[in-house]
């Protein structure tokens, strides 16, 4: 009998997970299938049930059920907990147990490139969940962390609640032009966990040109364009760039791998995201 994993969220039909998790199921010949499913905010008790009684594997949790679905699992990585979030689920017999690769995704592609933050001093712009689950992770590997927000209440709120789970303190401050002139002197990475910069909004930034540098390390988790105007500004900068399609197949990598047991395609699961951003930017 095949054997079903999917996406839940609202909306959710722009998500590439389908595509991605498919072509990793038929490289390496599993009888899986990935199928996305709507979900409305009201509907995530259902949809927990469903996954029990239906013999679904394996769930993939987007906007806006990345919290509410915690409530209905009956167990919670304690990192996973940490960050506040939860993107995956696996059904082991009816038992639901909920991860989050974001954070862990993030991580691993920052290894991929061969990026090492410990006691490094890092910007993160963004105090969303995206926000929150890269915080943890650079937490979790030493590094050093600033949190920048547009509203620098909430990025206080981060740092609050992040800062108690890791047992550390997290820098935090407003989004300004003053604020990246000087934290961005002093770091060595820079993260972009907000939406700017995402299409149909591709010509917007969130950092200005005039404040990278040749020696920065800038990563951005949108991916869509692969491409953003931050990641070309530092490139012609001289800087080190890390596409957010990184992020998107690492963290699908590992949900694949706990779906499975078995290590996922990597290469595989990044050419087909690839090739699809890229037709669908012609």
């Amino acid at each position: 009998m095949t054997t079903v994993c999917g996406i839940v969220g609202d909306p959710v039909e722009h998500s590439l997970s389908p595509l991605m998790h498919n072509a990793a199921f038929e490289a390496l010949g599993l009888d899986y299938v990935y199928v996305p499913f709507r979900v409305a905010r009201d509907a995530v008790d259902a949809a927990a049930r469903a996954v029990r009684h239906m013999g679904i594997r394996g769930l993939n949790v987007t906007v806006p059920h990345k919290v509410d679905i915690m409530n209905h699992l009956d167990w919670i990585d304690p990192f996973a907990l940490s960050v506040g979030a939860v993107n995956t689920i696996v059904n082991d017999g009816g038992r639901l147990s909920g991860y989050n690769t974001d954070a862990a995704g993030f991580v691993r592609g920052l290894d991929a490139f061969g990026i090492d933050v410990t006691h490094e001093r890092v910007i993160v712009l963004g105090a969303g969940g995206a926000a929150r689950a890269v915080v943890c992770s650079l937490l979790d590997r030493g590094a050093r962390v600033t949190v920048l927000n547009r509203n620098p209440g909430r990025a206080a709120q981060l740092a609050e609640d992040v800062g108690i789970a890791a047992g550390r303190g997290i820098a935090h401050g407003a989004l300004t032009d003053s604020s990246l002139d000087k934290e961005l002197a002093a770091c060595s990475l820079l993260v972009n966990a907000t939406s700017v910069g995402m299409y149909p909004w591709a010509d917007e930034s969130p950092c200005p040109r005039p404040y990278l540098r040749s020696d920065l390390v800038v990563c951005d988790i949108v991916y869509n364009p692969p491409k953003t105007q931050l990641l070309r500004d530092a490139a012609s900068c001289g800087a080190a760039v890390i596409t957010g399609v990184e992020m998107l197949v690492q963290q699908g990598a590992l949900a694949f791998e706990l779906w499975t047991g078995i290590p996922a395609p990597v290469d595989v699961m990044r050419a087909v995201v690839r090739t699809e951003l890229e037709d669908d930017s012609e």
